[in-house]
């Protein structure tokens, strides 16, 4: 079976569009699933998004990576649940995109993006847009058949240095093959810059796990993630060190650097900040 439209799309059904200006969705995470990260709710977001830019520019060009200016993570999501999404652009041509979303759980907002931008390159490069175009006909239309995502491989990244509660070193080895890479994208497979940033945030986690928490709280709990960057596309077999960095501790707040490079050139930055609970 085709992982297309399968292993890494998070989009069942589009209630409403209007091409280059707004989206509302759908997407029931499958019951059977171990867990649904923050990551993929945001990816989820994005993709109605892109579904909305497609169709403005007639199926010519997609966004692809870029910059979050911020994501704001409310409440977690379970496995079961369905997310209720909406997508603003704010601009989009053959060029770029600006947008933001919003993703809720009955009526109830867990995820909001601001101002992400990125640049719009050829569908052809990615993928077929005659699939393109068929697969956004069937969400505009019954909608697609709700479960076929299974999860993701668990990836293999190990530490090699850390400074407990200041800093933490690993190295992230991206699979030569996975399900998503024939889904993002079938032309040309690229390691998914959510999959990157769920990485980074167990790292994070890690991290704060040896960071004080004030005498009335019980952990450490993401609250938003800024300036997340992707500068480069993450080709299938990768090599990528990451690196978490404490760099503000004030009260019930901690802000936290997480990046990734390969070799000596950065492949992606954010900013994390975690809130006492």
């Amino acid at each position: 079976m085709s992982h297309h439209f399968r292993a890494y799309t998070f989009v069942d059904r589009i209630l409403a569009v209007q091409p280059g200006v707004s989206a509302r969705g759908l997407y029931h995470i499958p019951a059977a699933l171990a867990e649904f990260s923050g990551s993929l709710v945001a990816e989820a977001t994005g993709q109605l998004a892109a579904w909305s830019a497609l169709a403005a520019v007639d199926f010519k060009s997609r966004p692809v990576a870029g910059i979050a200016g911020l994501v704001e993570m409310l409440a977690p999501v379970r496995p079961g649940d369905t997310l209720e999404l909406a997508a603003e652009i704010e601009s989009v041509d053959a060029d770029a995109i600006a947008y933001g979303g919003t993703a809720s759980v009955n009526g109830s907002p867990v995820l909001r993006l601001h101002n992400c931008v990125g640049p719009m390159l050829p569908v052809e490069d990615f993928d077929d847009p005659r699939s393109l175009r068929d697969h956004f006909a069937l969400l505009c239309g019954a909608g697609a058949q709700p479960g076929a995502f299974h999860g993701v491989p668990d990836l293999s990244c190990e530490q090699t240095s850390a400074e407990p509660g200041k800093s933490i070193r690993a190295n992230l080895q991206v699979p030569a093959d996975a399900p998503f890479f024939h889904d993002h994208f079938p032309r040309k497979p690229v390691f998914p810059g959510t999959l990157l940033m769920r990485a980074k945030l167990q790292l994070v986690g890690a991290l704060a796990d040896a960071i004080p928490l004030p005498s009335a709280a019980a952990e450490w709990r993401l609250k938003n993630i800024s300036d997340m960057k992707l500068r480069a596309f993450i080709e299938p077999g990768e090599l990528l060190e990451l690196e978490t960095k404490l760099i503000a501790s004030e009260g019930g707040s901690v802000t936290i650097s997480a990046e990734s490079r390969r070799g000596k050139r950065l492949a992606g930055a954010a900013t994390v900040t975690l809130a006492a609970a």
